[in-house]
C-alpha cells in the first residue's frame, strides 16, 4: 500500500446463496489509512502555522520600530517643551524683578497705579502669548508621537486584511 494515496481495503466474502445462485455478499467496516490522512493535514496545518507565525513576527518587529521611533520622538519634543517652560520662567521672572525694580522707583501713588495697570496688561499680553507657544508645542508632541504609530498600526491592519 503506497502511503501517498487513501486507500480503502474492504473484506468481502459470500454470505449466502440465494435462490436463482446468484452470491450475496456481506462487507465489512472498510479500513482507512487514517495515519495517512491526518499527517497530511498535520503537515498542512504546521505548514500554515508557520507562515501565520512569519507574519506575527513580521508585524510585531515593524510595530516594534514604530514605537520606539514615536518614543524617540516624544522624548525629543518633551525635551523641546521643557526648554521653552525655562524660557517662559526666565522671562516672566525677569520680568518681575523690572517691574519690583520700577516700583522702588515709583515717587507717587499715581506711579505706583500706573505701573501696576502697564505691568498688568504687559503679563496678561505676554501669558496669552506664551500659553499658544505651548499649546502648539504639545500638539506638535502628540501629533509626531502618534502619527508614526498610527501609520504603522495602519499598514499591519491593511496587511493583516
Amino acid at each position: 500500500m503506497n502511503d501517498a494515496n487513501v486507500k480503502v481495503e474492504t473484506n468481502a466474502a459470500p454470505q449466502d446463496v440465494g435462490a436463482n445462485g446468484s452470491a450475496k455478499f456481506q462487507f465489512d467496516v472498510p479500513f482507512f489509512n487514517m495515519q495517512t490522512m491526518f499527517g497530511s493535514f498535520a503537515e498542512q496545518g504546521a505548514t500554515r502555522a508557520q507562515a501565520n507565525f512569519a507574519k506575527v513576527r513580521a508585524t510585531s518587529e515593524e510595530v516594534t520600530t514604530a514605537l520606539c521611533d514615536a518614543y524617540s520622538t516624544n522624548a525629543k519634543r518633551a525635551a523641546d517643551y521643557g526648554i521653552k517652560l525655562v524660557e517662559i520662567s526666565h522671562v516672566n521672572t525677569t520680568s518681575t524683578l523690572d517691574f519690583i525694580s520700577q516700583l522702588a522707583d515709583a515717587r507717587s501713588f499715581a506711579d505706583l497705579v500706573n505701573l501696576s495697570t502697564a505691568h498688568s496688561r504687559k503679563t496678561f499680553e505676554a501669558t496669552s502669548a506664551q500659553n499658544r507657544e505651548l499649546w502648539d508645542l504639545a500638539q506638535k508632541v502628540a501629533t509626531e508621537t502618534a502619527e508614526p504609530i498610527k501609520q504603522s498600526f495602519n499598514r499591519v491592519l491593511r496587511s493583516a486584511a
